[in-house]
């Protein structure tokens, strides 16, 4: 019954401090009111206010990240409405999410080994910009640390959502594909919740951008860790 009600406790007050903090998002839209970021960092402060260890956290919080995977599918339904949008522009959607598969695979193993970071530390930090499940059954697989992996990709979401669309204000890029590819490449889930702001267009092609890329980094991965290990 305790745990029962610490898992209630801990996963409502997820939602409603992401509530609150959503409001105050749309209300004022600056990028760093972003939702996923401040309630992760209410969240955290509280934890450590509370002395609340992330075990005790997670009775609850797991009920959230339960519900990552079915978000993850709903993509489809903007993937499926813009199909003729994809169809017509195969060739430059497929080499752009190619390209930012490499990039966000090799420039995290690239980063990690020129600070001299363990090799178990290179493994987890690789799928760096892959969506959390995939990210996290990659660095498993490869030898890495999955919830550590998770934290990267966070963190690599985060800096895409905030430095994304000022680096497509400085680069001009304000075509539908380009900013929908250069968002979910580099940011993933966050980056696609960051194009449903710009439109339909560039969220799906967000969508498309983040599952193509968790399908090429789980095909890359392997061949990177050959490489450099």
């Amino acid at each position: 019954m305790v745990i029962f009600l610490l898992s209630l406790l801990f996963a409502g007050l997820t939602i409603v401090a992401y509530l609150f903090l959503n409001s105050q998002y749309n209300k004022y839209r600056w990028t760093l009111l972003n939702p996923v970021l401040t309630t992760t960092v209410v969240l955290v402060i509280i934890l450590l206010v509370f002395d609340v260890s992330y075990d005790n956290y997670m009775l609850g919080g797991k009920w959230i990240g339960e519900l990552l995977g079915p978000a993850v599918v709903a993509l489809a339904v903007p993937l499926y409405k813009q199909r003729d949008l994809l169809r017509q522009n195969l060739l430059p959607i497929t080499i752009g999410v190619s390209a930012g598969a490499i990039v966000g695979l090799t420039s995290g193993a690239l980063l990690t080994k020129l600070f001299q970071f363990s090799n178990e530390m290179v493994l987890t930090m690789l799928p760096k910009s892959i969506t959390t499940p995939v990210a996290m059954q990659m660095a498993e697989a490869l030898g890495g640390i999955p919830s550590l992996a998770a934290v990267y990709v966070m963190t690599a979401g985060f800096t895409g959502i905030i430095a994304g669309p000022w680096l497509l204000k400085i680069l001009r890029v304000d075509s539908s594909i380009g900013v929908g590819i250069g968002l979910g490449s580099s940011a993933h889930g966050l980056g696609t919740a960051k194009a449903f702001e710009y439109g339909p267009e560039e969220a799906s092609m967000s969508s498309v951008a983040m599952t193509l890329s968790a399908v090429v980094g789980s095909f890359l991965g392997p061949v990177i860790v050959w490489l450099f290990f």
